[in-house]
């Protein structure tokens, strides 16, 4: 059976670009046609500043939402990613195996790199070296396919490559992952700037539709959304993107296509109503699951233990053959009623 693996990072809460373009799938895809992997990548978060407490909620409330969008820790694995050592033991492993022009030249370490320098702030070396922490994630499990946005396809590319060169160098060890994309609203834009891609890590969000906003609160979101000059609706993502943004939400709301749907229309207001009104309805159950979930933190503690528990298993044996394989001495495991010399 093909292995997936796909993780959301808990660095702002979750949207529904992060929904449309890859929760819904694996929950009604993925999981159901996959051996499944979904975790929260907390140690990604730590690359830039951040407030630890916050950091803890929002992993919390990240997993919750999983759940909540319909992950069955039945059918997949669910778990938190500091909470599985394997990550962590093999990123070091990788980072003797890439090079430093790989890292300056990945396009999300040259945009974020700006911005904490543009805010005054200072790089941290983790955000240049974090796409081999991505690497190890994919590659600890044997992943086939990486569900995954435009954003993130370059990451998947240099993982392939570190992959390859791994084997080549010290022996057959690791599987080589493909990125797989999802079609039609794959990339959800910002409702206010939609050639920005709609970032959970904004803290500012009116052009954001976040998955616990309030029904009152989507609809003002999308009723203000920035459309185009002119008056006829038409979808063309390079000369009208507003428009093409309702659009693709609204189709993958429906069930339609942006172009069939846009024949429907007259009016742009017609169009953000009743975008505003699908993508409540499409947030309602969802919603309704994270409130019962909340009411039983208990529950959610436990999928995350006994994924743990599970994707350790998975894990071991691969980072444990890349770690002979690259020349470390393995650890001799204690004998059987030894006591330790104190």
């Amino acid at each position: 059976m093909t292995r997936v693996f796909s993780g959301v990072k808990p660095t702002g809460h979750l949207t529904l670009g992060n929904y449309l373009g890859a929760m819904r799938r694996w929950a009604a895809v993925d999981q159901h046609e996959a051996d499944a992997l979904f975790c929260v990548v907390d140690l990604h978060a730590l690359t830039v500043d951040h407030d630890p407490a916050r950091v803890r909620r929002l992993s919390r409330q990240s997993a919750t939402l999983l759940l909540a969008a319909g992950l069955d820790p039945e059918l997949c694995t669910v778990f938190v990613q500091s909470h599985v050592d394997e990550h962590a033991r093999l990123s070091y492993v990788l980072e003797c195996v890439a090079t430093d022009g790989e890292m300056r030249r990945m396009i999300q370490y040259k945009e974020k790199a700006a911005r904490e320098q543009r805010r005054g702030g200072s790089v941290r070396l983790s955000l240049l070296t974090y796409p081999v922490l991505m690497a190890a994630d994919i590659l600890a499990y044997g992943a086939d396919e990486v569900p995954v946005g435009d954003d993130q396809v370059q990451h998947v590319e240099l993982t392939r490559d570190l992959a390859m060169r791994f084997n080549q160098r010290y022996g057959h060890t690791f599987v080589i992952p493909r990125a797989t994309r999802p079609g039609v609203a794959a990339r959800v834009m910002n409702l206010q700037d939609p050639a920005s891609k709609m970032g959970k890590s904004d803290d500012v969000g009116p052009g954001i539709v976040y998955l616990l906003d309030e029904p009152d609160v989507v609809r003002r979101k999308v009723l203000r959304a920035v459309t185009d000059s002119g008056r006829e609706v038409v979808y063309d993502r390079q000369a009208r993107p507003g428009l093409a943004n309702l659009l693709e939400i609204l189709a993958a709301c429906t069930g339609g296509e942006p172009a069939s749907l846009s024949g429907a229309y007259t009016s742009y207001g017609a169009l953000k109503k009743d975008t505003a009104e699908a993508v409540i309805e499409v947030l309602r159950p969802l919603q309704a699951r994270h409130q019962e979930l909340c009411a039983d933190p208990g529950y959610v503690e436990g999928v995350l233990r006994d994924g743990a528990q599970r994707a350790r298993g998975m894990a071991r044996p691969t980072v444990d053959a890349a770690y002979r394989a690259i020349g470390l001495l393995p650890a001799v495991p204690e004998a059987a009623g030894a006591v330790s010399a104190v």
